[in-house]
């Protein structure tokens, strides 16, 4: 097992596949974002090697990602080999999409062996969806979440809350969701990389958003604990749980069980810091994955209690370098 300082187990990695992505949604990217030339992405042979490596040392749920990792040439060669650890040490293969390829990809993913899957969906309003998204297609997102319920997948969706943009479609949200059997989650905006504006004029806290559900919904807290850093309610009137995360009102890092690879290679044991271990170098200097398995040890030695995100309107705004896209969703 992967073990840190604080005695948590770590069994759960966010893969990123690609920096690229279909969308530039205004909280993650700025409009003319320059992605990763192809040299410096590893090749998905490298990513399905590094994966394995992971499962040998312990970790239970991969979860890909991107930028939007459906975009990705050939991305089900990734998907159909790690789905074939299922069972051999690796008890859960999933991903987190925009929605946008799905309509593809949702019967090849059940085949896999995936079963649930997040879905980044902000708007159900068509020109807002457009106007977060900058060039997104809503009616697109919603062929693929259909098509992906169709295929058997169990489907949550990913509300990032920002204020004065979908705060109006909170409850809409929760009846769209409840009517379709889909799970919620909303979340706070977070501070990771610059975007051309600052993030205190999007933060909407979610003691807000509770607020609001709470003026048409009864609501009880749930004890769903996932590998995730979630919180749930559950909602009465749709039977349906609606999970918060709350990187900035309610830090969760004390039940944190996971690590970041980037499409690069680079590990990034917390989302908010900027330490990183670079497994890119004994992935391709060495077949012998002992190498590879001692750089993540060290690195998982090294893993911090927690983040420090503040969004505050009265301090001078402070942010991660990178972008949302390079570290994986």
């Amino acid at each position: 097992m992967l073990i840190d300082p604080f005695k948590r187990k770590i069994s759960y990695v966010r893969v990123s596949v690609t920096d690229r992505c279909d969308f530039r949604c205004t909280y993650c990217m700025s409009e003319d974002m320059e992605f990763l030339p192809k040299k410096d992405v590893l090749s998905l042979e490298e990513l399905d090697r590094l994966c394995n490596t992971f499962v040998d040392l312990g970790v239970k749920k991969l979860r890909i990602t991107g930028g939007e990792p459906l975009v990705r040439k050939n991305i089900m060669q990734l998907f159909n080999s790690l789905g074939s650890k299922l069972g051999k040490g690796l008890d859960e293969l999933t991903l987190t999409t925009n929605g946008s390829q799905l309509d593809r990809y949702a019967a090849d993913l059940f085949k896999s062996g995936v079963r649930r899957i997040n879905i980044s969906l902000d708007s159900l309003n068509e020109n807002k969806f457009k106007k977060i998204t900058r060039i997104g297609n809503l009616n697109k997102v919603i062929k693929g979440i259909f098509a992906a319920k169709k295929a058997g997948l169990k489907i949550k969706i990913n509300t990032v809350a920002l204020k004065g943009i979908n705060d109006d479609e909170i409850l809409s949200l929760v009846k769209w969701c409840g009517e379709n059997k889909f799970s919620l989650t909303f979340i706070e905006v977070m501070p990771m990389g610059e975007i051309g504006e600052k993030r205190v004029n999007q933060y909407m806290p979610l003691t807000e958003v509770k607020s609001l559900i709470q003026t048409k919904y009864s609501i009880t807290k749930d004890s769903l604990r996932t590998a995730g850093p979630a919180t749930y309610v559950h909602c009465h009137e749709t039977d349906q749980k609606i999970g918060f995360i709350t990187p900035n009102t309610h830090n969760f890092c004390e039940l944190c069980n996971r690590v970041r690879v980037t499409c690069t290679g680079e590990m990034y044991m917390c989302l908010g810091q900027q330490d990183k271990a670079d497994l890119k170098k004994p992935l391709r200097k060495n077949e012998n994955n002992q190498a590879l398995k001692d750089v993540i040890y060290e690195a998982i030695a090294r893993k911090p209690k927690g983040h420090d995100f503040i969004i505050d309107g009265k301090k001078e705004e402070k942010f991660v370098p990178r972008h949302m896209n390079v570290t994986g969703g």
